[in-house]
């Protein structure tokens, strides 16, 4: 934690307990060998899997990867942004708590330079660590990674042979234990229809709809859902090869495998929001004679909960003061007590779309909460000139509730009630809904019970003022430019403490 001027931060214990033993059906399995991990990430998309549902997209891949372990129909990101996401996966915090709140392109970074994550960790306790695709987490020398290959983002999707072939020589390379972090480009833009032959055959506009949570339909709409598809089927493909090699290194049993997206697409009301489409996620585990075969669970789990899970199956020092729990309760195919409250939020990315939100949702309800209530969303026009030009038009020739929809997240008021059970796209706001007061109430009072217990320095409002004005200062000629962008917010967001040197 990092204790924050003027707030109590509760000294409530944040991390789970970690558990030796798992119930796999009848059978239990001791935890005496240590696992490898391997943990896939894929970008810039949610739950477009065929084993989610999805009927344009066909993942065979991640489909039996789910059939032989647990599809978390309910996982979810902690920012729906690139870096924010990763940071949070590595160091299992929420962005408020580590700090890259925005793009590590775009001068955000975590609040110490050795925050302590998991990389740290596992090779403390004698893990091999390897990463292959990008980081995008500032310093990137707080993760030490032993092996490092294909460090860019490589949106042009080129070599993609490559990620299969680096790993298959990092996995044979000890029979030590090992932890391998592998990031995909797809689905990033630009959403590319076919790249060495993959996927074999591409979806076209005619085939497919735009997804639900959208609301919406024109042609840029299905070009850019085809294409986002083609890049989601594709992924699949690639992650057949990784896999292939790790069965091909006799090490695949032995392996706890972690699949997920960073965030939702970047389409409207996905990415950079706090609305379903942007922070839902799929998320699969597989773990052979750890983890009960062909579960779908519906707890409200977060990537705050990898990294105690990690440690913990690992036989790795606790990092103090976690959020998440470790997932293994859940390994097993019965109930197990887990969280009522799940909670999200958002800062920045880019300095074109400042606009702080906190979120909380429950079994039914979510409440998303404005921190510049009534200021326009940046994100709204940027989103729609950058991507969709013209397609004010097609929203406002649609039916009402999708229109009032639209004006919400493009002036969002201080808070957004939702039913999910009725209403799963967030499409009708019941804030202001007399019957749905008590629910209201009931979750304002959790979202700022989170705040305060996790120190979230947006609480004093001269920090949002201060951090907005930063931002603000980098516009010239009502552009941003990354060059001008200064951000102090390490400075000012928490007392430092004397002697604190953030190591692990």
């Amino acid at each position: 934690m990092f204790p924050m001027r003027g707030l109590l931060l509760s000294a409530t214990a944040l991390l789970a307990g970690f558990f030796l033993v798992v119930a796999v059906g009848d059978v239990e399995a001791e935890s005496t060998a240590r696992p490898n991990i391997l943990l896939i990430v894929s970008e810039d998309n949610g739950p477009e899997l065929s084993c989610y549902g999805e009927p344009y997209v066909k993942t065979p891949v991640l489909d039996r990867l789910a059939e032989g372990g647990i599809r978390f129909n309910r996982a979810y990101v902690t920012q729906a942004g690139c870096s924010q996401s990763r940071a949070s996966i590595l160091t299992g915090l929420y962005p408020h708590q580590h700090g890259q709140i925005g793009l590590a392109t775009w001068n955000s970074r975590l609040y110490r330079d050795r925050t302590p994550n998991i990389v740290r960790s596992l090779k403390a306790a004698g893990y091999r660590t390897g990463i292959i695709g990008k980081l995008h987490v500032n310093p990137e020398s707080n993760f030490p990674f032993d092996f490092a290959k294909i460090p860019d983002s490589n949106f042009r999707r080129k070599g993609l042979k490559r990620y299969a072939a680096e790993a298959e020589k990092f996995i044979n390379a000890s029979e030590k234990p090992f932890f391998l972090y592998v990031n995909y480009p797809d689905a990033h833009r630009p959403f590319l229809r076919q790249v060495a032959g993959m996927p074999q055959k591409p979806l076209s506009t005619a085939d497919v709809k735009p997804l639900a949570y959208i609301g919406l339909d024109s042609p840029a709409l299905r070009k850019d859902t085809a294409n986002y598809y083609n890049s989601m089927n594709r992924l699949d493909t690639l992650v057949g090869r990784l896999l292939t090699v790790l069965r091909r290194s006799g090490k695949f049993d032995d392996t706890l495998i972690v699949y997920l997206g960073d965030h939702g697409a970047d389409l409207l009301r996905g990415k950079r929001t706090c609305y379903e489409g942007g922070v839902r996620v799929p998320l699969i585990v597989h773990w052979t004679g750890h983890v009960a075969p062909g579960q779908v669970r519906s707890e409200l789990v977060s990537t705050v909960d990898l990294a105690p899970t990690f440690l913990s199956v690992a036989g790795a020092k606790p990092i103090p003061g976690l959020p998440g729990r470790s997932l293994e309760p859940l390994f097993g195919a019965g109930d197990a007590p887990w969280r009522e409250h799940l909670f999200t939020e958002y800062h920045f990315h880019s300095a074109h779309d400042f606009y702080p939100q906190r979120a909380v949702r429950t079994d039914r309800f979510k409440l998303i909460h404005s921190l510049l209530p009534g200021q326009e969303n940046p994100d709204y026009r940027f989103t729609l000139d950058s991507r969709y030009p013209g397609d004010d038009k097609v929203i406002a020739n649609a039916p009402e509730r999708i229109r009032n929809a639209y004006a919400l997240m493009q002036r969002p008021p201080e808070y957004q009630l939702y039913d999910l059970a009725n209403d799963p796209y967030e499409f009708r706001d019941l804030s202001a809904d007399p019957e749905r007061a008590t629910v209201l109430g009931e979750l304002k009072q959790a979202l700022a019970d989170w705040r305060r217990q996790t120190g979230d320095p947006l609480l004093v409002p001269e920090n949002v003022a201060r951090l907005k004005a930063e931002i603000d200062a980098s516009f010239k000629d009502g552009k941003p430019d990354r060059r001008r962008l200064k951000l102090t917010y390490p400075d000012y967001f928490f007392e430092k403490r004397s002697g604190d040197s953030g190591e692990n």
